[in-house]
């Protein structure tokens, strides 16, 4: 056994003591240059890295959305979803974020590609226009793009809508441990409301864990009263001609705080000039915009703001068919919105 343990080392031989010897003679520099290795900014690239995302940034067409997107229905405020309809505010999201966004869609081609691997059959695209299945309600003002349709599940013989998302691990251990009901009840109401334009009765809801690539997987079935909940839902906040109720009086609430609208709805900022902030123009049964004026829907020099959608410092004193005077309640400034409103609240904009 001596004899064994012996022929199973290695001896050291010149050769070896020669690597070790180059080897420290190669790594001395480096030792020396301690302090510099261990900053580490030196060998980042941020300039690199600003011009990705700055590329993201670029790349991103920042319009706004001509639609009440079914993926936001089962938002608890139905002031933001108003907002966001009648493009008060533009979100702006940083070039991380944007690259963040395009992650979770290739995703969804990849869990595609997953399912037909297994047999499922899989029907993404809308063969005429080459783009997802979308369905719209309210005339065309409320709409909602599926991320697919499947058959040949394991469970079921039945088509599914398909829904997909990627979580953080938080969210993902929530939606593992309470489902997508309790844990997103916005994706939740999305899945149901697109069962329900589909005319199917389940939905297969796939998610991805963004840390371990676990995929969670949930087949939801339709609520048939839930769904045409959120329609009328849909209804009364794209035909409403002035912003719904808002979730809290309170400022700081936390839904409220988080709130992509915050800065028009509690805070001081006034909203974006544009047709469908200006109390001339009305949203059409048929999916069409009218203005009151006669005028192509665009935004023009006639621009007068909806009064309910200013902020709470600015107090309507006197209105007609073409103005609104307001008291600006922290000057006692008294500003008349007569026409041309970018250019009477261009300063208080900024």
């Amino acid at each position: 056994m001596v004899g064994q343990h012996h022929l199973g080392r290695q001896k050291k031989t010149k050769h070896h003591f020669s690597l070790l010897n180059d080897g420290v003679a190669f790594a001395a520099p480096f030792y020396e240059e301690k302090e510099k290795l261990m900053n580490l900014e030196q060998y980042a690239t941020p300039a690199t890295i600003e011009a990705i995302y700055k590329y993201y940034k670029d790349k991103r067409k920042n319009e706004h959305r001509p639609h009440l997107g079914g993926s936001q229905i089962g938002n608890d405020c139905s002031r933001a979803l108003w907002y966001q309809f009648r493009h008060a505010w533009r979100p702006s999201f940083d070039g991380r974020m944007l690259r963040l966004f395009e992650t979770g869609d290739r995703e969804e081609d990849r869990i595609v590609s997953n399912l037909r691997a297994v047999g499922v059959t899989v029907w993404e695209r809308d063969p005429e226009t080459g783009k997802q299945v979308r369905f719209t309600e309210c005339g065309g003002h409320f709409a909602l793009s599926l991320d697919g349709v499947g058959l040949g599940f394991a469970e079921s013989k039945k088509p599914h809508t398909l829904e997909f998302k990627t979580m953080s691990e938080k969210n993902f251990k929530a939606m593992k441990n309470l489902g997508c009901q309790k844990s997103k009840p916005v994706y939740w109401a999305q899945c149901q409301i697109g069962m329900h334009l589909a005319e199917l009765d389940r939905c297969y809801f796939f998610c991805v864990n963004k840390n371990t690539d676990e995929i969670y997987g949930e087949r939801i079935k339709l609520d048939k009263k839930e769904a045409k909940g959120l329609v009328e839902k849909a209804n009364k906040i794209v035909f409403s001609d002035t912003p719904p109720s808002r979730l809290s009086e309170d400022a700081s609430f936390w839904q409220c705080k988080w709130c992509s609208y915050w800065a028009i709805c509690h805070g001081c900022k006034i909203p974006e000039v544009s047709c469908r902030t200006c109390s001339h123009v009305t949203p059409e049964q048929d999916g069409s915009w009218s203005c009151a004026k006669g005028k192509p829907v665009e935004t023009c020099s006639e621009h007068l703001f909806i009064p309910q959608i200013m902020p709470k410092d600015l107090v309507v004193k006197d209105a007609a068919d073409t103005f609104v005077e307001y008291e600006d309640l922290d000057t006692g400034e008294v500003i008349r919105n007569e026409n041309n409103s970018q250019a009477i609240f261009d300063e208080r904009m900024q």
